[in-house]
C-alpha cells in the first residue's frame, strides 16, 4: 500500500510541476556559442544543447543538471559557475 501512495504522490508532484512551469532552463554564453540546459520529466532527464551562430550543433540527454554542466566544462570549457537560470520552461518570454 505504501508503494501505491508513493507512486500517487510522485504523479501529483509531477502534475504540479507542469502546472507551475517548474522545469528550469539554464544558459551560458561563450563567444558565438550559447549553451542551454533544459529540465524534462525525471523519467526523461535533462538536455544540454549547444548552439553556434543560432544553430543547434550538438545535444546531449543526461540524468541531471550536474552531469550536463560537467560535459559542458569538459567538452567546451564552460565554467561551472557561468550558468544562469533564465526562466522556467513554458513561462513565456523573458
Amino acid at each position: 500500500m505504501a508503494r501505491c501512495n508513493t507512486r500517487y504522490s510522485q504523479n501529483i508532484s509531477k502534475t504540479l510541476r507542469i502546472m507551475n512551469n517548474q522545469f528550469k532552463i539554464y544558459e551560458s554564453i561563450r563567444g558565438n556559442r550559447v549553451f542551454k540546459i533544459e529540465e524534462d520529466y525525471p523519467e526523461v532527464g535533462v538536455y544540454l544543447y549547444v548552439y553556434e551562430n543560432e544553430h543547434c550543433i550538438k545535444d546531449y540527454l543526461q540524468n541531471d543538471i550536474d552531469i550536463c554542466k560537467a560535459i559542458a566544462l569538459e567538452e567546451y570549457s564552460v565554467p561551472i559557475d557561468s550558468w544562469l537560470l533564465t526562466k522556467p520552461a513554458g513561462a513565456g518570454p523573458k
